[in-house]
């Protein structure tokens, strides 16, 4: 789901998206999605007086019904990266120490 931009930018090179109304545009909008539980992810970008208001109820419903959200590409890219790795290969959980241990060794 996108906005109408985005959802513009998206369908136009080849990605199938289904089009929300912003919350200044009226309901349903994605703080509506959100409180439904509608919604697993969410990327958000900021342009404007008006979408920095619609910013704060967005990031306040994501937090208040912890749904996780970036607000940057870098971070929507770090996020898909770590999805793909979650898929395609079993993550090892290390202390701290141990990730310190390692790399001193790499060092030396």
């Amino acid at each position: 789901m996108a906005t109408k931009g985005t959802a513009r930018h998206l369908s136009d090179n080849g990605i199938t998206v289904e089009t929300i109304n912003k919350v200044a545009e009226g309901r349903p909008h994605v703080v509506d999605l959100i409180k439904n539980r509608e919604v697993q992810f969410h990327h958000h970008t900021v342009t404007g007086t008006q979408a920095q208001k619609d910013s704060f109820s967005i990031r306040r419903s994501a937090l208040q019904y912890r749904v996780p959200y970036t607000t940057t590409i870098s971070g929507a890219k770090a996020v898909v990266k770590a999805i793909e790795r979650l898929l395609h290969s079993q993550i090892d959980i290390k202390s701290i120490q141990e990730y310190h241990q390692a790399y001193h060794k790499e060092v030396s």
